[in-house]
This record gives structure tokens, C-alpha cells and sequence, in this order.
């Protein structure tokens, strides 16, 4: 029996201290993103478009349109900021930053709050990488940043026949197993000076992209910064470096860089349900 005061599982219910500190959270991400020359969007909660962010499409909630056109509720917000400022308000707007704090919903009824950044047509993935870490701090939390690239597993995949599978589903073994020296090194690799010393040793095809990592790490600001070469993103649009902020068994944030319409973006999103128990576990300790 359903009791009607209850609330589906994975749904949010926010009152009292937890509701004020979300949205103290909020106003100071917002404060901080209209400083930083941002102008805000809210996008709708239904999409037809959300098939093209998510890997995984059971995790999507489908519904249809008065035409019976199949769309679903927002699943990620990235693709759809960038589609509606280039295609919907392009004629109205040059700007380039935009901000949202809105949820994003995944089956059955999971309901994720966020506070995001898309930089439409930018590709200085330093600069991102900067201004997530200099919120998050602003936020109260320094979490880790794990940096990697896509083109490392794809190039591995493609080269080597490997099931791309593997990497995805994060199976480091049966990697392992292949016993390739140069892949247990990378895949072991965590910080500037072991993956310099990986370069030596990797194929001529994975060097320009293992050299993109060592010199994003070095331009980056902030002091709690690991590689991660071999790291999948579950996120089909990422498409070249991109990055989890990540405390404990929190993952705080996620951003990188992606082509929408044939612009290159570069993006982010802070899990603020993350931020507010990390925050909340701070206090009990």
C-alpha cells in the first residue's frame, strides 16, 4: 500500500536546515557565475533530444507529445543549453557563458539537482578546470580532480582491438591481463611525473593525447590534481579531456569538453545533493 504523504524512491524532499543550506548554495554559485560574466538559462524539463547525452538509454523517463513524437524528461542539461542558445536564440544572443542550477531526472524517479556552465564555442579547458575548482572552494570543498582523456581508450581500442567495454565498465583485470607493459604503466599512472615517464614507453599513437594531460595538470591551479589516462566517461557527448571532482565516495562534479552542431564547448556540472551530504558529513566528524 501507498501511504500518500509518501515520496517515491530517488526523488528529493528538501526542509528546514537541509533547504536553507541549498539555497545558500545556490545564490553564492549564482553570485559567483554573474561575476565571472555568466548569464543564467532554464531549460524545460522535457527534452526530445536526451537520448543523444546518455550512454545508457534505460535510464531515461519516455514520454510522448500531443503528436504522440516521443521525448523524455531532462536527463542532462549540457546538449540542451547549447541547441537552444545556437539554434532557438541565436538571432537574440552572442553571449557564450551561461549557468543553470536546475534537476535532471533518470529512471525510475531519481531526481539529481544541479549547478552547471556551459562556454559555448571555447576550447581552453584549463580555464574551466580553474573556475569549477575556484567554486567548489567557494562552496566550502576541495575535493580531488581526476583529469583524463577519451581519445586514450579509443585510440587503445581501435589500435589494439580491445572491446572498448572494458574501459567503460571500468574492468582494470582483464585490461591488465592482456599483458601489455605500456598499458599496465598507463593504467597505473596517477600523477605529471609517472605519466612523463609512461611517454617514454607508450605507442607513437597514444603521445599527442598522453602530452595533452601532462600539460593541462601543470596549468591547472589548484593542488589536489591525479591522472586518470584510461578513465571512460559514461556521458556520450564528452569528446576529448575531461575531468571528475571527486571526495570520498562523492563524485562533487563532472565537466569536459564536447562539439554540438559542429561548436566546440567546454562544460560542468556540480552535484549539489553531493556537496550538501559532504558538507553534512564535515559537521558529524
Amino acid at each position: 500500500m501507498i501511504f500518500e504523504h509518501e515520496i517515491p524512491t530517488g526523488s528529493r524532499l528538501y526542509f528546514g536546515n537541509v533547504a536553507k543550506a541549498k539555497r545558500e548554495l545556490e545564490n553564492k554559485a549564482s553570485t559567483f557565475f554573474y561575476e565571472n560574466g555568466f548569464e543564467e538559462i532554464l531549460t524545460p524539463n522535457f527534452s526530445y533530444s536526451a537520448h543523444q547525452s546518455i550512454d545508457d538509454e534505460k535510464k531515461l523517463i519516455f514520454l510522448s507529445d500531443e503528436s504522440n513524437n516521443q521525448l523524455a524528461l531532462r536527463a542532462d542539461s549540457t546538449l540542451d543549453v547549447v541547441r537552444i542558445i545556437t539554434k532557438r536564440l541565436g538571432r537574440s544572443t552572442e553571449h557564450k557563458k551561461w549557468f543553470y542550477i536546475q534537476p535532471v531526472f533518470h529512471y525510475p524517479a531519481n531526481e539529481t539537482y544541479q549547478i552547471g556552465a556551459e562556454w559555448i564555442d571555447y576550447d581552453n579547458i584549463v580555464d574551466v578546470i580553474n573556475l569549477n575548482c575556484d567554486l567548489l572552494k567557494l562552496l566550502g570543498s576541495k575535493p580531488l580532480i581526476q583529469i583524463a582523456n577519451i581519445n586514450i581508450p579509443l585510440i587503445i581500442s581501435q589500435q589494439y582491438d580491445i572491446d572498448i567495454e572494458l574501459f567503460k565498465n571500468g574492468e582494470i583485470g582483464r585490461l591488465l591481463s592482456l599483458d601489455f607493459p605500456w598499458l599496465t604503466k598507463l593504467i597505473q599512472t596517477q600523477s605529471v611525473e609517472q605519466m612523463e615517464e609512461v611517454l617514454k614507453i607508450v605507442p607513437e599513437c597514444l603521445v599527442k593525447e598522453c602530452s595533452k594531460l601532462i600539460d593541462i595538470a601543470k596549468s591547472i591551479q589548484y593542488d589536489k590534481v591525479v591522472l586518470s589516462p584510461i578513465y571512460y566517461s559514461a556521458m556520450k557527448y564528452y569528446n576529448n579531456i575531461y575531468y571528475r571532482a571527486i571526495d570520498g565516495n562523492f563524485t562533487l562534479a563532472k565537466g569536459g569538453g564536447y562539439t554540438s552542431n559542429g561548436i566546440n564547448s567546454l562544460g560542468f556540472a556540480i552535484f549539489t545533493d553531493s556537496v550538501l551530504k559532504t558538507k553534512e558529513r564535515e559537521r558529524c566528524e
